[in-house]
């Protein structure tokens, strides 16, 4: 049985005051994104997430990026990274398709709108019941009704996971083709 958040696991262990993610001036320690990743695991917990089940991720090269993507390798679920450019139409696509249960997306800007598309695409997808947003400022209300920042959802969520172990046959990513051909598809 394995796990490939084992591997941040095991690096938080051998060197917990390490950098592990630069952005810019700031710095996410390998203890520190290890705490992340257990506080978005316990939240999908929290959500109904099951293994096995499907988890939806927009959000471009950002610190939250690789904590959300090992939080949701540790609950046992499938990641589903999602191209950050793609449109209100083609998110609820990928969403419905990969049979997504939660979409957590970036709230993006006016040049980059993905939260407001995300919003708009999760409203289409009834099969997906969970969306929550990743605010620029972690301190920052969710701009949309109903829809709840990452950040908060967090706060009462513990810092400390036993991460679910899978099978190795087990689906730990989907990717999605570009679909030039057709309809893009997970592999």
């Amino acid at each position: 049985m394995f796990n490939l958040a084992m591997l941040l696991e095991d690096s938080a262990r051998r060197h917990p005051h390490l950098d592990a993610v630069r952005s810019g001036d700031d710095r996410m320690t390998y203890a520190e994104l290890d705490s992340r990743a257990c506080r978005v695991a316990d939240l999908l917990i929290a959500c109904g997430v099951e293994p096995g089940d499907t988890v939806a991720l927009t959000c471009p090269n950002l610190p939250d990026f690789p904590a959300v993507y090992y939080g949701i390798l540790k609950a046992g679920a499938v990641v589903v990274p999602l191209n950050i450019l793609l449109e209100p139409a083609e998110i609820a696509y990928h969403l419905q398709d990969s049979e997504a249960d939660v979409y957590i997306c970036f709230e993006g800007d006016g040049e980059l709108p993905t939260g407001a598309y995300g919003v708009e695409a999760f409203g289409r997808t009834p099969g997906c019941r969970e969306m929550f947003l990743i605010t620029a400022d972690p301190a920052a209300s969710s701009p949309y009704p109903g829809v709840e920042t990452l950040d908060h959802a967090l706060v009462p969520q513990p810092a400390n996971f036993d991460t679910v172990m899978r099978r190795p046959d087990d689906t730990a990513v989907i990717l999605y083709t570009s679909g030039t051909t057709g309809k893009p598809e997970g592999a």
